[in-house]
């Protein structure tokens, strides 16, 4: 029998001990589910973006693993891992930060990849947090009133951080009603791409034309992303699929698995025509 551990609140997490076979027949309406050992994490359509920012971001500052699973931990308290645009006093945005306090100005606390970029440098300064506990080192970045409700997220942050970081691969997926836009938004990728990864990123990005037809006829145009190793092409996987609905992306080819916007709920699947070794190829 599935067990579940559910937690009924708007924008909660819901952790379902199972694999994601046995979860896709129950998917409707959009979400994410980020794959663990035995266990899966739904998240919303915003949770699953956010997510794959933070650990973008990561990334691109250099980041620890450890560094993303501190920062799922407090935004997941914080925001529930939501955009916030309200909070307590002026607080704003997924760690709910304080322009009052020199976080950054409000509009730019609004943008995650601004806030997670602020969150890390406030992290690097704190002394010894590879080794602390998740939940303070958490709030030695926050100083939030009450620092022990990190703990609560420590292990979903724990799990998550994986899947996200493409440690473990084809672990992320998305799911919701197929683009209307019959090709993908190449250049809101690319630009999105450069801010959450990098520039290097996006020097990588080449954009061609291929011989598969298009959704609405004739050929597909197609967006190839080289990446040097297989643990950060599934990370720039991870942030492509839970950005595919907001950027009109129909299909991701990778290591040789695809996924498909016209049957997302089946998540990442085997694929037999892999894209050139190295690339990630989206249309």
């Amino acid at each position: 029998m599935t067990a579940l551990a559910v937690v009924l609140a708007a924008g909660a997490f819901l952790v379902v001990r199972a694999f994601a076979p046995e979860i896709a027949p129950v998917l409707t309406g959009s979400g994410c589910v980020a794959t663990g050992d035995h266990q899966s994490i739904l998240l919303d359509s915003e949770q699953g973006a956010i997510a794959a920012t933070i650990a973008g971001v990561a990334h691109q500052q250099a980041m620890p693993r450890v560094a993303v699973t501190i920062a799922y931990a407090a935004a997941m308290q914080e925001s529930k891992l939501h955009n916030l645009n309200y909070g307590d006093r002026d607080s704003v945005g997924v760690f709910q930060q304080r322009p009052s306090e020199g976080w950054g100005p409000r509009k730019d606390l609004e943008d995650p990849v601004y806030a997670t970029t602020r969150f890390f440098h406030a992290l690097k300064t704190v002394p010894g947090y590879r080794k602390m506990p998740v939940y303070q080192a958490a709030q030695a970045v926050q100083h939030s009133a009450d620092g022990a409700a990190y703990i609560q997220y420590e292990k979903m942050a724990a799990a998550m951080t994986p899947a996200f970081t493409g440690q473990r691969g084809h672990a992320v997926y998305c799911w919701s009603a197929p683009p209307s836009p019959a090709r993908a938004d190449m250049t809101g990728i690319t630009s999105e791409l450069s801010a959450t990864f990098g520039p290097a990123v996006a020097r990588e990005v080449t954009d061609q034309r291929s011989g598969r037809g298009s959704v609405a006829g004739g050929a597909a145009r197609l967006m190839l992303v080289r990446v040097v190793a297989p643990r950060f092409g599934w990370e720039v996987a991870g942030w492509l699929v839970t950005h595919a609905s907001m950027y009109h992306i129909h299909e991701i080819r990778f290591g040789g698995y695809q996924w498909r916007a016209a049957a997302s709920s089946k998540g990442w699947v085997r694929d037999a025509g892999a894209p050139p070794a190295g690339s990630i190829e989206l249309s």
